[in-house]
């Protein structure tokens, strides 16, 4: 048997460095740093969480409260719960019904809350987004929350939260590997398929008077750039694509400010720009052959 040989400077484990002053470092010091601040949030977290200040301080609290997000999260990061019990009430479509999912993050979850206005209202129309989601997790919930519930189209839109790197950096091939994965997981379940765009952003709105820059974490370059992508997807795939991106962008390349509070999300005018062309998508996926 052949062996390599070990290269000089190779050791098995961790090795002690003389520095000047006779003193000794711990090769791999650095490494053990953030593991042990780690440790000390926890530990901070832990000791909040155990009651050892009867009052507990502003940031005692915020440490609670990250602490119990991350307990949340790492329970169930899909947040497969969230439909569970409402999945469980939906019945079997009634025949010639055209029932319709619309998967996606906050844009979505936000949508059938009565106060944007009545686009859901007495449809065969199931609100499955989830704030703050982004591709993967969707992917994971698709089963559960779509083909299980048996809709004869889903409109999808998904991709902003991936952009701001809200579950870690990621790619735009990753993003597009997710949602085509979602298509390709309709099709085989003879569900017609609406991939949506991704809607602009803005630096227009403002808070407790300092701007909200959007553009920073959700580059308007990088949303055209997955648009175009799930344009063309939709074209090769004789899918539906529905265009808000269009109808919402203004001569700067901005999200519209009367269409939005905060530069992200759309405000009830901007609900009322996106139901019609929702309608219309959903439509034309249901002349198309399955």
């Amino acid at each position: 048997m052949n062996f390599r040989r070990a290269r000089p400077g190779m050791h098995d484990g961790p090795a002690a460095l003389q520095t000047g002053g006779g003193q000794w470092k711990w090769r791999g010091e650095n490494q053990m740093k953030r593991p042990m601040s780690c440790c000390v949030l926890l530990f901070a977290g832990l000791t909040c969480a155990l009651g050892q200040s009867a009052q507990p301080t502003p940031d005692c609290t915020d440490i609670q409260m990250q602490v119990k997000r991350l307990q949340t999260k790492l329970n169930d990061w899909p947040e497969l719960a969230r439909y569970r019990d409402a999945n469980l009430k939906v019945i079997a479509p009634a025949i010639g019904e055209n029932r319709v999912v619309f998967m996606g993050d906050s844009i979505t979850d936000s949508w059938d809350d009565p106060k944007y206005g009545d686009f859901f209202t007495g449809k065969s129309y199931l609100d499955r987004g989830i704030s703050g989601q982004t591709t993967p997790q969707m992917l994971v919930r698709f089963r559960a929350d779509v083909i299980a519930l048996r809709p004869k189209v889903v409109v999808i839109l998904a991709g902003t939260n991936d952009l701001a790197g809200n579950t870690g950096p990621t790619t735009l091939a990753t993003i597009e590997d997710n949602l085509a994965s979602m298509a390709e997981v309709a099709r085989l379940n003879h569900i017609r398929v609406v991939l949506a765009s991704v809607l602009p952003v803005s630096d227009y709105e403002t808070r407790d008077g300092k701007p909200i820059v959007q553009t920073l974490k959700r580059p308007p370059e990088r949303i055209k750039a997955l648009n175009a992508w799930i344009r063309k997807y939709v074209a090769e795939n004789n899918l539906t694509y529905l265009d808000y991106y269009s109808a919402m962008i203004d001569e700067k390349g901005f999200l519209k400010a009367e269409l939005s509070d905060d530069g992200l999300h759309p405000n009830r005018k901007g609900y009322a720009v996106m139901g019609p062309l929702a309608e219309a998508a959903i439509a034309e996926a249901l002349k198309r052959q399955r």
